[in-house]
């Protein structure tokens, strides 16, 4: 992969590099194309927030190839039904991986614990239209296809959600949703948004 620093200042390069000598600086009107080089570290890109208010499932589609970890954010999410909430991985353009995943999600609700177990989507043991969800999930690529999640929310009513588990998919992932575990409650209060890095 070829990367161009372009339009720049200040931008200094160290010795040892082909067509990178020492001291070499990117003006304001240079460029500098770096061949071979590690750069270190990575940005992380935020997406546009959906408002959760209507429909039963929200994307972020056209993933970059080169992802790694992604995180989707809950604020003040809520469902229209007694669907538990999914997160599911797709791949290809519009094909979502709708079984095969392993783990579960627990909710705290004051002194008592409540688990269920989740095939169809990473999922969140939340089942009821009056609660509003805040926090977020992490979906982290662990080896080639293979994908492990962990996240924690909280309810307005104070109790405590958590979930995880993994999923080896059939190709790249190219696309998140989150839906419910009926498929047809719909969203009516909140936003979803999602970061994602290499």
């Amino acid at each position: 992969m070829t990367t161009v620093i372009s339009g720049t200042s200040g931008v200094t390069f160290p010795a040892g590099g082909v067509g990178n000598p020492a001291g070499d600086v990117v003006g304001t009107s240079d460029s500098q194309t770096l061949t071979n080089k590690i750069i270190q570290g990575g940005a992380i890109t935020r997406g546009t927030a959906v408002a959760s208010t209507s429909g039963t499932s929200i994307s972020f589609t056209a993933l970059p190839s080169w992802v790694k970890r992604i995180t989707i954010m809950f604020r003040s999410v809520s469902t229209s039904g007694t669907g538990n909430p999914l997160f599911q991985l797709g791949t290809g353009s519009t094909t979502y991986t709708t079984s095969g995943y392993l783990g579960a999600g627990s909710t705290l609700d004051t002194s008592t614990v409540s688990t269920a177990t989740f095939t169809a989507g990473f999922g969140l043991n939340i089942s009821s239209a009056a609660n509003v969800i805040h926090g977020s999930i992490v979906i982290t690529n662990i080896d080639s296809n293979i994908w492990v999640a962990s996240g924690v929310f909280a309810r307005s009513d104070a109790n405590t959600t958590t979930t995880g588990g993994s999923i080896s998919l059939g190709a790249a992932l190219t696309a998140v949703r989150v839906t419910t575990s009926n498929g047809t409650d719909t969203f009516d209060a909140g936003s979803v948004n999602i970061i994602y890095e290499g």
